[in-house]
C-alpha cells in the first residue's frame, strides 16, 4: 500500500500530538483499543453522516496509533485533491464500477507488509440510507481477517473500537448482531443513520 500520514516519520509524531491535545481540549473520550494480534482487520466506520467524520476519523487513528486506509468516491481524488487525499490514506473507489471491489480490498491486505486497517462505512454515503451494503463483511471474509467495530457518537463525544467480530458467513445472522451494536450510536446528522 501508499505511503501514508500515518507511515511519515516526524510528521506523524507531531500529529499523534496534535491529535491527542485536540480532541481531549474539545472533550472527545477515546475508549478501546486494537486488540493484539489484530494488526490487520476491516474497521467498520458507524455511523457516517457527514463530511467531518474524516478528520475526527484521523485524528482517532492518530491517538489510538492505528494505521489506517479507507475508501472514497472517485470525485474527491480529482486534481489537485488526489495526492493529498491518498496521503491521507484514502483509497479511491468508482462506485459505478464496484465489482471487483472486494477482492482487490483483501488482495491489499493480504499483501501488506506490516499492519493495516481498513476503514470501511457499511452506509457507502452520508446521506440517509435504509440498507447498509455488504462489502466491508466480504472484504473481511475474502481476506481472511477480523471486523473491528469503530464508531463515533457525536452526541456523547465519545469515539473508539468496539469488540472483534469474526465473521460466521451466516451473514443475515451476523449482519443483525453488527447492528445492534451499533443502536445506540449518534452521528453528527444522526437522522441519517439508519441502523434497521
Amino acid at each position: 500500500m501508499h505511503r501514508t500520514i500515518f507511515t511519515t516519520p516526524v510528521v506523524n509524531t507531531v500529529l499523534r500530538a496534535f491529535s491527542v491535545g485536540f480532541l481531549r481540549l474539545t472533550g472527545w473520550k477515546l475508549d478501546g483499543a486494537l486488540p493484539a494480534g489484530q494488526d490487520k482487520c476491516v474497521l467498520i466506520a458507524a455511523p457516517h453522516t457527514s463530511n467531518w467524520d474524516l478528520p475526527y476519523t484521523l485524528m482517532v487513528a492518530f491517538a489510538l496509533r492505528l494505521n489506517i486506509y479507507w475508501m472514497g468516491k472517485a470525485q474527491i481524488f480529482r486534481f489537485p485533491f488526489g495526492p493529498v487525499m491518498r496521503w491521507l490514506g484514502g483509497i479511491a473507489v468508482q462506485r459505478e464500477k464496484s465489482s471487483n471491489l472486494v477482492a482487490a480490498s483483501a488482495d491489499a491486505i493480504k499483501a501488506a507488509d506490516g499492519p493495516l486497517q481498513l476503514v470501511v462505512p457499511p452506509e457507502g454515503t452520508r446521506s440517509k440510507t435504509r440498507y447498509w451494503k455488504t462489502g466491508f463483511y466480504w472484504i473481511a471474509v475474502t481476506a481472511e481477517v477480523p471486523i473491528v467495530m469503530a464508531y463515533m457518537d457525536y452526541a456523547r463525544k465519545l469515539s473508539g473500537l468496539g469488540p472483534v467480530f469474526v465473521p460466521t458467513g451466516d451473514i443475515e445472522a451476523d449482519m443483525a448482531q453488527i447492528k445492534a451494536f451499533y443502536a445506540p450510536f449518534k452521528g453528527k446528522n444522526a437522522s441519517q443513520f439508519d441502523h434497521a
